[in-house]
């Protein structure tokens, strides 16, 4: 009953008029966003993040989860429509849904999409209600030790999401550990890697590494690859048959399902799920050669364990502060700078603002199915908007909003600097994800093993003697197994399909 009543109060702060239109319009941007090839919610996350600073934290991240959210609806489109997976987890719905428009069904393809991805991101969202809250507090016995043991298995992520080399995603890792370094000490307050320049004393800004890494690079690829506006054929009527709806009902049911609870595996990313879904739904298929000629189901099941995937994870962000997608890598960021850390101790110290978000997402659902249906024709058109165009504007708003977070010139500096860095490191395939991650769990990882030593006067092996911090140094090694084979099935799938890998 408890859970129900901070559920209300949270609708009751989500159906403000400030913060629904903040759901709104942070769901409207993602799937503008997903609707658009080359571009995704990382970016627009990032992009995004520095203009968020004028409003208050609640109403930040509820734009900003709309923004994830909503292009986790609006991604299904150049899929669809142009057979160009905007990102590695809408590659598994192009397989089916390309060739559907191909012959003239479009439209039901994307209708039956956005009804999925409504039906897992809601029951994604009602398991949040109930797992949340629970995770929180079984969390809340956590010491010094079991943050970082913690915080070593959030770096499991590291593995899950960066890309086919291991040795390349601990290579970045590692790079972003060592950024993490610049500034002050942790416990001494002495400065670091800071070669006498006093600016750097305050380290790096998080918002100017992700904008050049996410945003600025992603416009330097853009000019590079000169993105043109491509044609496409007939959408069709938008509303699938009740033939269709039958044939997508158990796939839709089943492929949110295991999006769900595989969600919950830290690393284990959307681009992972929805191909276990497309695989689960090919084996149980009594006409198993219909899949990738055209087959309703193959749409329905992996954009509805995308979306329940893309729910699970704000579990484990806000209950445990472990980033499951490379979005949710840059929307930790955002919660640092407003000075909520995710963890055990959210649901606590800011219960208001932990449910008027979960309760937003309800909404923001159902915003996304509305926008979805009776705007696909939009969605489309827009889908042929030139590069050439949208390329200033990202590089603009990137520019002013790194400048305004603290007025300093050197942050839009760091930004350019990272974001050629970006350019190259995308050019030559190295992950951007690790890095990011590493830089900002970098600092806690630090603090909790500083903190451990002390209290055990260096005695390492207090990890070891502590049930809950040695159950998860235990979780953290099944983790990195199922990591690293899940990763390399992915990829020989991906590899498979003439696709680049993840």
């Amino acid at each position: 009953m408890e859970i129900l009543h901070l559920l209300l109060s949270g609708f009751a702060t989500a159906l403000q008029p400030d913060n629904l239109l903040m759901a709104a319009i942070g769901a409207f941007v993602g799937t503008l966003v997903g609707a658009l090839p080359g571009l995704g919610p990382t970016s627009a996350i990032a992009i995004l993040l520095p203009l968020t600073a004028v409003l208050s934290p609640t109403k930040a991240i509820i734009m900003l989860a709309g923004i994830y959210y909503g292009a986790m609806y609006g991604g299904s489109s150049s899929a669809i429509l142009l057979g160009i997976p905007g990102d590695a987890a809408a590659v598994a719905t192009c397989l089916d849904g390309h060739p559907m428009a191909k012959q003239g069904r479009g439209g039901p393809a994307l209708g039956i999409a956005a009804v999925s991805s409504f039906f897992a991101g809601t029951m994604g969202v009602v398991a949040l209600v109930f797992f949340g809250p629970m995770f929180a507090d079984q969390a809340l016995k956590f010491g010094p030790p079991e943050y970082f043991a913690l915080m070593l298995l959030a770096l499991t992520v590291v593995i899950g999401l960066g890309g086919a080399s291991i040795s390349k995603a601990l290579a970045m890792g590692f790079l972003g550990y060592l950024l993490s370094l610049i500034g002050l000490g942790t416990m001494t307050n002495m400065p670091r890697l800071a070669f006498g320049y006093a600016p750097l004393w305050g380290g790096l800004d998080v918002i100017s590494v992700v904008i050049g890494l996410f945003a600025i690079s992603e416009v330097l690829n853009g000019i590079e690859e000169k993105k043109v506006a491509i044609s496409m054929g007939n959408i069709g009527s938008v509303f699938p048959t009740r033939n269709d709806l039958r044939k997508s009902a158990i796939p839709t049911v089943r492929g949110g399902l295991l999006g769900f609870f595989m969600g919950l595996l830290p690393g284990v990313s959307a681009a992972i799920t929805t191909f276990l879904a497309y695989d689960l739904e090919k084996k149980c298929s009594k006409t198993p050669e219909r899949f990738g000629q055209g087959a309703i189901e193959g749409v329905a099941a992996p954009e509805s364990a995308n979306n329940a995937t893309s729910s699970a994870g704000f579990i484990t962000l806000f209950a445990l502060g472990i980033p499951a997608s490379p979005p949710l890598a840059v929307l930790l960021g955002g919660l640092m700078i407003y000075g909520l850390t995710p963890g055990p101790m959210l649901f606590q110290q800011n219960p208001d603002f932990v449910w008027a978000v979960i309760a937003s997402m309800f909404i923001g659902n159902i915003v996304c199915l509305v926008l979805n249906l009776p705007l696909v024709g939009l969605w489309a058109k827009l889908t042929q908007v030139p590069f050439g165009i949208l390329a200033p504007i990202i590089l603009l708003i990137s520019i002013v909003g790194t400048y305004t977070i603290r007025n300093d010139m050197l942050d839009v500096l760091v930004a350019l600097i990272f974001g050629i860095l970006g350019y190259f490191l995308k050019k030559f395939h190295w992950p951007l994800v690790p890095l990011i991650i590493c830089f900002i769990l970098g600092p806690m990882l630090e603090k909790s093993l500083l903190q451990s030593f002390a209290m055990a006067f260096e005695n390492p092996f207090i990890f070891f003697q502590r049930p809950i911090s040695l159950s998860l140094i235990v979780a953290t090694g099944v983790f990195l197994i199922i990591s690293i084979i899940l990763r390399r099935r992915t990829n020989s799938r991906i590899a498979s399909s003439g696709l680049e890998e993840i």
